[in-house]
């Protein structure tokens, strides 16, 4: 049995597959959706999904809602004890592994779990841990995109041999665009991915909540400041009751014009419109369509090559996402009836056609129309070969079949860098051109300079200084030109 984890900042989603069977989501409580929320109820006693939302009424204290958003903590205070956040996680992934044994009646062979495209070795370890902490077997590590692009591109008549899928990740706490070819027999090549990673719907719940205050702080300054910042049990318990309403209420204006959010504390009830919230939620999905702009520049492709744009995750069904992307690129993009299912069922392609594991890298081999072609997913930044992997660093796949060395250049950095920006500036720095073109003007002028007569160490002074001065200036021309 094959078992596929999402494990996402406000949901979790699974699917398992046995034998050729085809893949089936596993229910929790009835629904696909797991909440990620956990709640401490006493010393390692973790709580995990609809109890521990439905317990975080009576103590908020304990209560976690979005314990992805805190693996790079380390350690996370719940109810006065620190916890290690490795332990939230696989809560969360044990009532995965409790349902897959319910219903196939034994744990899985193998497992995959996916991850934001950002995340490091940190990040990855933990989660690595905790499922296995979970009881799970040893996981195979897919970052989000990827998986999603798999779905995509696994499935015969959705984008040709020879095009690219273009998929936008928009999740409750981290954004990915990624590009990713469809080559002969079904190989896929990741092309460019870029992503914001503290960025998703939680934002836009938080600019609506954002909102709601500005029109009620003015004459209920008091009651408000409870919300923001709430210092006793009742107040957090209404903090967290408000940003529950939020959220169902951004959800709503996805399907209607206008609805009604309750303010805890005040006791009031407030109108929203379709049309306000979008205009709050502009400047962060126009954030995001900007990133997705910015990958398929990096994979240096047209819009003639885009055989579609497949929008993955919750929050990509706020009706502006469809909007702007379609006034970007000048095509509407695919809308699923579940996006939130897209990661989990793809990371099962991945791990089915995963023929063999070993310390350098994964053999792949795509289903459907991959007829004999094999393709190998390489660490990131290879191109020729697999390289070693660490000893105890957890296995992922991250890019599949890399066409050159610049194929595949995904943003791996976790300092905050404008989407590109970044990186112009290191190519630009780096490009040999460029330095070439600065040391021959430096040493030309160097040559003048003894031509004047000048001294042998005035002479090398100013040749470098030159360099310096126009690389400096081809740099500088370089990314106003990338912009």
């Amino acid at each position: 049995m094959l078992l596929g984890i999402d494990f996402g900042t406000f949901n979790t989603v699974a699917m398992v597959r046995r034998g050729g069977g085809e893949a089936r989501s596993l229910l929790f409580d009835g629904s696909p959706l797991l909440p990620s929320a956990v709640l401490l109820e006493g010393p390692g006693d973790v709580l995990s999904g609809a109890e521990a939302v439905r317990s975080a009424r009576v103590q908020p204290d304990r209560y976690e809602p979005n314990p992805k958003r805190r693996m790079a903590d380390g350690i996370v205070l719940l109810g006065g004890h620190e916890i290690d956040v490795v332990d939230l996680v696989a809560a969360v992934l044990g009532r995965v592994a409790s349902e897959a044994r319910q219903v196939v009646g034994r744990l899985p062979d193998r497992v995959v779990v996916t991850h934001p495209e950002i995340w490091g070795t940190s990040r990855l370890s933990r989660l690595t841990e905790a499922a296995v902490r979970a009881g799970l077997p040893d996981p195979m590590l897919v970052a989000e995109p990827i998986a999603a692009a798999a779905y995509f591109l696994g499935q015969v008549g959705r984008v040709g041999a020879g095009q690219c899928a273009v998929v936008y990740d928009f999740g409750a706490g981290t954004f990915d665009a990624s590009v990713v070819r469809r080559g002969p027999g079904g190989a896929l090549t990741v092309l460019a991915s870029e992503g914001l990673p503290e960025v998703g719907g939680l934002d836009l719940d938080a600019a609506l909540v954002e909102h709601l205050g500005r029109l009620v702080a003015h004459r209920a300054r008091d009651a408000w400041d409870r919300l923001r910042q709430p210092a006793t049990a009742a107040d957090r318990r209404a903090q967290r009751q408000l940003w529950e309403d939020v959220r169902l209420a951004k959800e709503s204006l996805s399907r209607r014009s206008q609805t009604l959010v309750h303010l805890p504390v005040l006791d009031e009830t407030v109108p929203v419109s379709r049309d306000e919230f979008e205009q709050l939620a502009e400047p962060v999905i126009a954030r995001t369509v900007a990133v997705t702009r910015a990958a398929v520049r990096s994979a240096g492709i047209g819009l003639s090559d885009v055989g579609g744009i497949f929008l993955v995750g919750g929050s990509s069904r706020v009706p502006l996402v469809a909007t702007l992307l379609h006034r970007a690129f000048g095509m509407p993009p695919t809308v699923l009836e579940q996006p939130e299912l897209v990661v989990a069922e793809g990371s099962l392609i991945l791990l089915d056609a995963c023929e063999e594991r070993t310390p350098t890298g994964v053999t792949m081999r795509l289903p459907a129309d991959a007829g004999s072609e094999e393709t190998v997913a390489q660490p990131r930044g290879t191109a020729a070969g697999p390289a070693p992997v660490p000893q105890g660093s957890p296995q992922r796949v991250t890019q599949l079949s890399p066409a050159s060395p610049t194929a595949g250049r995904a943003s791996r950095v976790d300092e905050a860098v404008e989407p590109g920006r970044g990186r112009s500036v290191r190519r630009h720095l780096t490009d040999p051109w460029s330095v070439a073109a600065a040391v021959l003007l430096g040493a030309l002028s160097g040559t003048a300079g003894g031509l004047a007569g000048a001294g042998t160490t005035a002479v090398l002074t100013a040749g470098v200084v030159v360099a310096v001065i126009v690389h400096v200036v081809r740099v500088a021309l370089g990314i106003v030109f990338d912009r």
